[in-house]
């Protein structure tokens, strides 16, 4: 591969840090969390305007995540092909084409499968360029802080909700996605101020068939894993479009994604033996500190997952916290995000990057005591705000470091490829936080619901047969209320029946609290595999030089 060119070089051969880049890659990652803001906010309204259905808001959820899932593996690949730089500015103009179809969609139809498959599709180029673009422009410890940044832009998008919000109520939901369609043009004008780079020598090959397999793999993981408190974990819901011999298609649908992506390995072992570059190279799998920053990538948006399934349904819904204080929410747990992303590898360039990260997951982990201790019966007392602040610190921590550990470990060109996969991973971690605490407080409320009723002398048999069948998710006293208002009953077992479900939905989050935490100390495993703490750019001692020699040799004789 042709050497590349950048602007970072000061004179003397002493890098400079380049500020220009670094806004808009971050500018760019703050645009997809606006856009999902966006749509969070925009649910009344699109039911009001659109005539929008429940399951319709779900699946403009859910078709982002899954293109944007499916297709940032092929991303990272494309973009080592034509160049980060063209990927980047393909995918933030596919973005804002995708914000206007959404403003203007005259349907749900074309909101979904117009405006979010185009959005998705741009993202998946997008994110894994945004990635890629670091080990290009910044080197040494100014890559440290590159990535440091990158993982900040996940705190600095908290502010974006509170303004879009203000939008919203102002002018509607068309205008908003006007607003965020006009802020990516602007990215991609801003985008002039990127570094160019030397293309790479010859003509690189295109690996359609891994493509083909991993986003089919990929998209049945991800779509069998965010709909398993949906669709069910092994016994189907009445939510659930078919049936696999009997069972709830969530599973078989991971598995078979599963299998897909075990095929994958050996084909893209020969694809990359014989062309020389692959969708997955070789590097990935074979270094163990790769998978050790790929699975940082995704506990810190495990978190999200966790957020998206519990804490903001249950503050709503239960604890009735209104729109503005959601919003307030986001920023308890963006603001320390962005700090320590930021301030670690800014203030402590040095620091073990295995430290942190086990540090991050430990913070992470101790987060949910507070926020389990902060529930009684209708509240959220005091102590959950506490909680919110301890997870944003520890996934700063993580985030300072997930992506550059993945950079140590391989050679530059694999460095910038791996954007793509370490974006899935993200997408990966969301949907495992989505399936697991989903499932764990679906089942949870449910049995603590049944047992309860069982061991009560106010609730007669009848009632708990029928109470049993119905279909009780996380919800406040009032639509608990409702969902057995037809129940023939007397007072004295509506208001044990509803102590009940009081006790039951407390008892299962704070289980779910627990389940989070173990999920999150088990990263810890992969630290061990965190052995490369920098680059070596200063002068080395004659057996670390001769290592390094005999890599080099053993790698040519690879190439060739």
């Amino acid at each position: 591969m042709a050497s590349i060119k950048t602007a970072s070089k000061a004179e003397g051969g002493a890098e400079k840090f380049l500020v220009a880049p670094i806004i808009v890659l971050i500018l760019a990652q703050m645009g997809t969390s606006g856009d999902n803001g966006a749509l969070g906010l925009a649910n009344q309204q699109l039911v009001d305007v659109l005539g929008a259905t429940t399951p319709d808001i779900q699946l403009a959820n859910m078709v982002y995540s899954l293109m944007a899932g499916a297709f940032m593996v092929a991303g990272g690949l494309v973009g080592t092909i034509i160049g980060f730089r063209k990927s980047f500015r393909i995918g933030v103009a596919m973005c804002a084409a995708g914000e206007l179809v959404m403003a203007l969609a005259p349907s749900m139809a074309v909101f979904i499968w117009g405006g979010r498959v185009l959005v998705g599709f741009g993202a998946s180029f997008m994110i894994p360029a945004v990635l890629g673009l670091v080990p290009f422009i910044y080197h040494g410890k100014n890559r440290l802080v590159a990535f440091g940044c990158i993982g900040a832009a996940s705190g600095l998008s908290a502010f974006l909700p509170l303004g879009l919000g203000i939008v919203m109520e102002a002018s509607g939901f068309r205008v908003t996605f006007g607003v965020v369609a006009a802020y990516f043009a602007v990215v991609l004008m801003a985008s002039l101020a990127l570094p160019s780079f030397e293309k790479p020598e010859g003509k690189l090959h295109f690996d359609w068939l891994g493509c083909g397999i991993a986003s089919a793999g990929l998209f049945l993981i991800l779509v069998g894993l965010s709909r398993i408190s949906a669709w069910g974990l092994v016994a189907p819901f009445a939510d659930a479009p078919f049936t696999v011999f009997g069972i709830s298609p969530a599973l078989p649908m991971v598995c078979v994604g599963l299998v897909l992506l075990a095929i994958l390995v050996p084909v893209e072992k020969r694809i990359e033996d014989k062309y020389g570059i692959a969708l997955i190279p070789h590097s990935f799998l074979a270094t163990p500190q790769v998978r050790a920053g790929l699975v940082a990538n995704a506990v810190t948006f495990f978190f999200m997952g966790i957020q998206a399934i519990l804490l903001s349904p249950y503050l709503q819904l239960v604890a009735g916290w209104s729109p503005v204080l959601m919003g307030v929410m986001a920023l308890a747990v963006g603001i320390p995000t962005f700090l320590f992303a930021l301030g670690v590898p800014k203030l402590l360039p040095n620091a073990n990057p295995r430290t942190i990260i086990q540090a991050g997951y430990g913070v992470m982990a101790f987060s949910f005591v507070p926020m389990g201790l902060a529930l009684h019966g209708s509240e959220a007392g005091p102590l959950m705000w506490v909680g919110l602040v301890i997870a944003g610190a520890g996934a700063g921590l993580v985030s300072a470091e997930a992506s550059s550990i993945v950079a140590l470990a391989v050679n530059e060109r694999d460095a910038a490829q791996s954007g793509g996969i370490q974006a899935t991973m993200r997408n990966v971690g969301q949907a495992i936080g989505v399936a697991a605490i989903g499932a764990v407080l679906l089942f949870g409320i449910t049995a603590n619901i049944n047992t309860a009723m069982e061991q009560n002398s106010a609730v007669t048999p009848a009632v708990r047969e029928a109470v049993a069948e119905r279909n009780i998710t996380l919800m406040g006293d009032a639509q608990f209320e409702q969902t057995i208002a037809d129940i023939p009953m007397d007072d004295t077992c509506r208001e044990a029946l509803v102590s009940i479900n009081s006790d039951a939905r407390v008892e299962s989050t704070r289980t779910s609290f627990t389940v989070s935490a173990v999920l999150v100390l088990l990263g810890l495993v992969s630290t061990r595999w965190i052995t490369i703490f920098r680059k070596q750019e200063e002068p080395v001692s004659d057996v670390v030089a001769g290592e390094q020699a005999l890599e080099l040799t053993q790698l040519a004789e690879d190439v060739a």
